[in-house]
């Protein structure tokens, strides 16, 4: 047997332990800009298909690894093609989420934005706010923000970081109120913006008695998981949209149960 000290051994430098630090706090950055949106889904997918290219090129199965390397070339193009406007407003929100009123600071950079979980008493308020705009038949669009903070949506609208009132958001969409036109977003117990679009969703499959509201709040929940409370404008009966599915004609009590469930999952 060889001695000991020819034995060959993996040497670890202090520029291979910053080298996975740096890796590791990039990854962990990037998982907390697209949680809780579908882009967790895509990103995941594409790890697990680079994972399994690795393995089969270690395992040197060539007419395999040819395969996929040719379709992980290809990938990143195509991502880039299709993905080209949600790149971009990623690029927009990675330059803006680790400024502080257009500065940058070393909390930001470690821990982003914390927020609080919607309590109890703010619950009651948006409920009863939507039972009032319920009764005048005032449409309503309102976004619960959960895991994604849905900063992309809340920059096409008017930031208010207001304190949750039934009273504001009954002004906000009262139907002469330059803020009425678009949802809210609620994020933990702040009203963070107003007039905000949201995207519409592409089921083909929807009652043709669904408004843009409707369509809007299903939209989100297929992109996000945040909640979407809508009141409509004709009937105004109360909805309530998650994870691409939507209880409509629900009353206030049910709202309020419903909420109170989905908020202490978290």
């Amino acid at each position: 047997m060889p001695p000991l000290a020819n034995l060959l051994f993996i040497q670890v430098r202090i520029l291979d332990i910053v080298d996975i630090f740096i890796v590791a706090f990039l990854l962990y950055q990037i998982y907390r800009l697209i949680r809780g949106t579908t882009a967790l889904n895509i990103f995941s997918g594409i790890v697990m298909l680079y994972i399994i290219w690795l393995v089969v090129k270690a395992l040197n199965m060539e007419l395999l690894g040819s395969i996929l390397g040719q379709v992980i070339g290809v990938g990143v193009l195509a991502i880039i093609i299709v993905f080209q406007q949600e790149i971009r407003k990623f690029l927009l929100l990675l330059g803006s989420r680790y400024t502080s009123k257009g500065k940058f600071t070393i909390e930001n950079l470690l821990l982003g934005a914390e927020k609080n979980e919607l309590t109890t008493a703010n619950i009651e308020a948006i409920v009863k706010a939507c039972k009032n705009l319920s009764e005048t038949k005032t449409g309503a669009l309102i976004a619960i923000a959960q895991k994604s903070e849905l900063k992309i949506y809340a920059e096409t609208g008017d930031q208010l970081d207001a304190e949750i009132s039934s009273r504001l958001l009954e002004n906000i969409f009262f139907k002469n109120s330059p803020l009425h036109d678009g949802a809210v977003i609620i994020v933990g117990n702040k009203i963070h913006a107003a007039r905000c679009v949201l995207p519409i969703s592409e089921n083909i499959n929807l009652p043709p008695h669904f408004g843009m509201r409707h369509k809007s709040a299903i939209g989100l929940t297929e992109a996000t998981d945040a909640i979407v409370i809508v009141v409509s404008e004709e009937t105004g009966k109360v909805s309530l949209a998650y994870h691409g599915k939507i209880d409509y004609g629900i009353d206030t009590q049910t709202l309020k149960s419903k909420l109170e469930a989905m908020i202490n999952q978290k």
